[in-house]
């Protein structure tokens, strides 16, 4: 019985390599330990994010105190803030701001996502996520991208400035 024993052991140090490199390439807004953090309150339209059991971040488009979202199930929604933390393990959500801790709005942003409202996209974790569906309401295009340090690369080269998290105050 060694056999089931070796294959435990490796699928329990590949979830912890997971894990750490997940932490490293992730691009996180979840905070440091010693970060301050402003409160920031969140503009229509802009970028809102938080974790997911400590792996992960979650994205979705501020709009008139709901966040618009795409589910896992494909279905593209508003929810309230306390619904878009409900199950997931970030006690935060946090709004995408230039260095000078004002939220980023990109024009069009909100109306791209309030047009898709309760319409479904075939999601897939790795082609058309959360993250995917955030870009194409602020830049209007169809571009791959997967993870969430991806869309805070082109974050920083839409708005030509650093990305920081801030609190969000709702």
């Amino acid at each position: 019985m060694p056999v089931p024993l070796i294959w435990l052991g490796a699928g329990l140090a590949a979830l912890y390599g997971g894990v750490k490199y997940s932490h490293a390439h992730r691009g996180s807004p979840a905070p440091e330990s010693h970060a301050r953090y402003l409160a920031i309150l969140p503009l229509d339209g802009c970028i809102v994010s938080c974790g997911v059991f400590g792996v992960f971040d979650h994205c979705g488009i501020w709009n008139d105190g709901t966040i618009i979202e795409l589910r896992g199930n494909g279905l593209i929604r508003g929810i309230s803030p306390e619904r878009f933390l409900s199950q997931r393990s970030g006690e935060d959500i946090f709004v995408a701001c230039d260095a000078r801790q004002q939220p980023l709005v990109a024009p069009g942003t909100q109306r791209r996502a309030l047009d898709q409202l309760y319409q479904y996209s075939e999601y897939d974790l790795f082609s058309n996520n959360c993250h995917k569906f955030v870009w194409q309401c602020i830049s209007d295009t169809n571009e791959p991208l997967t993870r969430f340090a991806e869309l805070k690369h082109k974050m920083a080269a839409h708005f030509d400035s650093e990305i920081t998290w801030q609190k969000a105050l709702y």
